[in-house]
């Protein structure tokens, strides 16, 4: 599913990413650990094609993203891959329902087949009573949640998230770790988790340490 060969950046002299080689199958819950400064969000990034890498190749699904122009590429993240990240990024101004279909809107997608797949998504997580709420009336693990259902709108094959528990109390944060998994039984798709958190890397499938811009452990 995703495959990372060589991959290099740097920022100035500072080399962060020094040749990074990693394979991850469909279907996995991987995390990717190590010290802060280790590369780990700097990965994330450039698997995610928000970032581009200075030498190396990412493929995701067969795909060479860095081939693609600026529109198809924008085109290929909003449909193949999912953003789920530790502020949540919701637009405080939209409610849940809307925060959540904005990704089918922005992929053409009939507004009323939007909303419907939204609240079916929200229904799924349980916040089908908190649908037309704006998210300063939500909890901190609502927020949370609703950030998934947004990332998973497109049906993205790979969600990527980073530090997404970092916020949360420790009830929300085992809630949302168990919902990862959820996820991954019920529509197949592959999780890329950067987290601090012990619990939920021993949890993942397979644990990525990195150190110093270096796979340690794969």
């Amino acid at each position: 599913m995703i495959e990372v060969t060589g991959i290099q950046k740097s920022f100035g002299k500072l080399k962060v990413l020094k040749g990074i080689d990693i394979k991850i199958s469909k279907g996995e819950v991987v995390s990717i650990v190590g010290a802060s400064g280790a590369g780990k969000t700097t990965l994330l990034q450039i698997i995610g094609t928000l970032m581009k890498q200075d030498d190396g190749l990412v493929t995701i699904a067969g795909i060479d993203p860095s081939k693609l122009k600026e529109e198809k590429l924008a085109a290929f993240r909003n449909k193949n891959i999912g953003f789920v990240f530790q502020f949540h990024h919701l637009l405080p101004e939209f409610t849940a329902l809307e925060n959540v279909s904005i990704p089918a809107l922005i992929a053409l997608k009939k507004k009323k087949d939007a909303a419907s797949k939204a609240k079916e998504l929200l229904s799924f997580l349980g916040l089908s009573e908190r649908l037309h709420h704006k998210p300063a009336e939500l909890s901190g693990g609502e927020q949370q949640r609703v950030a998934v259902a947004r990332a998973l709108i497109n049906e993205p094959s790979v969600i990527l998230a980073d530090e997404p528990s970092g916020n949360l109390d420790s009830a929300n944060k085992k809630e949302l770790h168990e919902l990862f998994f959820k996820l991954r039984d019920n529509f197949n798709q592959t999780f890329v988790i950067v987290t601090h958190d012990k619990e939920l890397a021993e949890m993942s499938d397979r644990k990525i340490i990195l150190s110093d811009g270096l796979v340690v452990n794969n």
